[in-house]
């Protein structure tokens, strides 16, 4: 199944957090450890955990009575995706306007300005 164009909602995007944040499948208890300050029942979790499931965001294995998960879909996948939905959706598809709206709107530090220089000079190589 292609992770290319999973969309995730606000609350499954904090669960997959959760799990990109750990280095080796992760059991549900840490994820609700993780998710805590949301103060969500572990009913709750159970079912963003299946949905990711089913949308091919996470695969889950039993190991005696507990699940353990595993991302499917990496962060840096997930950021492209969303990146190339923003730019075609928001923009008409065009990344110079993305970019043209952030100069617009953020003030940027000379530290930024530098590291995006070299962002776009690296690209040009």
């Amino acid at each position: 199944m292609s992770t290319e164009n999973i969309s995730l909602g606000e609350a499954e995007l904090e669960i997959m957090k959760a799990v990109w944040k750990a280095s080796e499948p992760i059991g549900s208890a840490a994820i609700g450890k993780a998710v805590e300050e949301k103060g969500w029942k572990r009913t709750t979790i159970a079912t963003f955990l299946a949905r990711l499931v089913e949308k091919g965001a996470l695969s889950a294995e039993r190991r005696g009575k507990a699940w353990y998960y595993t991302p499917l879909l990496t962060a840096k996948e997930y950021k492209k995706s969303q990146v190339r939905n923003l730019i075609k959706n928001l923009f008409d598809g065009s990344a110079r306007s993305l970019v043209a709206s952030l100069f617009e709107e953020e003030t940027f530090s000379d530290n930024d300005v530098k590291e995006l220089r070299g962002i776009f000079d690296d690209k040009e190589d």
